[in-house]
């Protein structure tokens, strides 16, 4: 699977219904692909519609115009045209996501959040909390924290529990918002770390990383999405 994505053509532009309905354009004629084995990198200054770009790809965004490929078990669908059930397949199985922000169930522990994207693959939860919990420890999250919701964590905690979770399966695509923005040195190498073992094993990464050195380490290449800016594609 060489090219697991490739986005055509694709516009989003925002709608403040309680604003009179007024429009406001975010990117236009986007068009990238994503290779096995890389990690791409998107380049450009706040507001310039990178998180808006990796919520497209993740479904959680519609898309106004244009196409978004996947492959997904083993067929290209249009990820702008999947119903529901589709987006949720291939969130499960081909798309895994690190977000900027941990969203949770209340008084589900830790290990639980970080494991279930296993256990809704198939694997056991024993396993699967196994899994988590040794990514916790390379994560250098204290044991004391792992049967604890981590709705009371701090914002770092918070963002180890998040990687964890993503991290955790064998997605062919790791979309990476910030990951490293709430860590620590020593945590930063250690995701800096699994995220090249990740392309050692050919997943296909897109993130965002607003540290530098970060960017500079794990870029294979840099999706400028500056050239996207919507006014200037009108």
């Amino acid at each position: 699977m060489p090219t697991p994505i490739v986005v055509s053509d694709v516009a989003k532009s925002f709608t403040m219904h309680l604003r009179g309905g007024i429009v406001i354009p975010v990117v236009a004629h986007v068009d990238f692909a994503l290779k096995a084995g890389e990690c791409a990198v998107l380049g450009g200054p706040s507001g310039a519609g990178k998180s808006t770009i990796l919520k497209m790809l993740y479904g959680n965004y519609g898309v106004e115009n244009g196409q978004i490929l996947v492959c997904h078990g083993g067929a290209y669908v249009d990820l702008v045209k999947a119903d529901p059930r589709m987006v949720i397949a291939i969130r499960r199985d081909t798309i895994g996501y690190v977000s900027q922000f941990l969203r949770v169930v209340p008084r589900v522990s830790a290990l639980d959040v970080a494991a279930e994207p296993l256990v809704q693959h198939g694997t056991p939860p024993e396993e699967a909390r196994e899994k988590a919990a040794a990514l916790f420890s390379r994560l250098n999250l204290p044991e004391t924290l792992w049967a604890l919701p981590p709705a009371t964590f701090s914002g770092g905690e918070q963002q180890r529990v998040n990687i964890a979770r993503g991290f955790i399966t064998e997605h062919p695509v790791l979309l990476l918002d910030e990951p490293t923005a709430s860590l620590d040195a020593r945590n930063r190498q250690v995701v800096i770390d699994m995220i090249a073992e990740k392309k050692a094993a050919g997943v296909a990464l897109l993130g965002i990383f607003h540290d530098q050195d970060v960017r500079d380490e794990v870029a294979d290449a840099v999706i400028d999405v500056t050239r996207f800016a919507a006014e200037q594609a009108a």
